[in-house]
């Protein structure tokens, strides 16, 4: 029995130690983000995919970059209101494996105008932004809308963003 009382209390405390570990802790994911750029026309039903991978539990925030607007990321889902009470939404849906981002309007968008179709449906870039669950958890403490609060609070590299073409 001595022979294997020190085996036994080292199975018991590697048993103890690894039933102890933090469950919240996410050790193999991080916070990401790709930047995607796509039209959005009749052809892809004004709507695009972007390859991702990540846990069921993670989060997913799509910012559009507002070119007439400073330069500015803005936070989907977005409302437009055009000309001719007329209404342009972007929006997007996720999986564990793509994000979908898609226009939908109160009218036909192909009777936009060039100008307009320039501005909101041609080349337009997103930056998608993945968030592990056990870091998302802070979400309440960070302005989800303001891009870079979001870059800061979860250490995001900008120089270290991928690029995607959409399309």
């Amino acid at each position: 029995m001595k022979k294997f009382f020190p085996i036994l209390l080292l199975a018991f405390v590697s048993l103890f130690i690894f039933s102890c570990k933090d469950d919240d802790q996410d050790y193999d994911t991080y916070s990401q983000s790709r930047d995607v750029t796509g039209s959005f026309n009749n052809s892809n039903n004004y709507g695009f995919t972007v390859p991702i991978t990540i846990s069921s539990t993670d989060v997913v925030l799509v910012y559009r970059r507002d070119l007439n607007n400073g330069n500015a990321w803005q936070l989907l889902p977005k409302t437009y209101f055009l000309s001719g009470n007329r209404q342009l939404d972007y929006n997007f849906l996720f999986s564990t494996q793509t994000v979908e981002i898609y226009t939908e309007a109160n009218f036909d968008q192909s009777t936009m105008s060039g100008a307009e179709a320039n501005q909101y449906l041609n080349n337009q870039t997103f930056r998608v932004v993945l968030v592990p669950a056990s870091a998302a958890k802070g979400t309440s403490t960070v302005d989800t809308s303001d891009y870079n609060a979001v870059i800061k609070y979860y250490n995001i590299d900008e120089s270290k963003i991928k690029t995607y073409k959409a399309n």
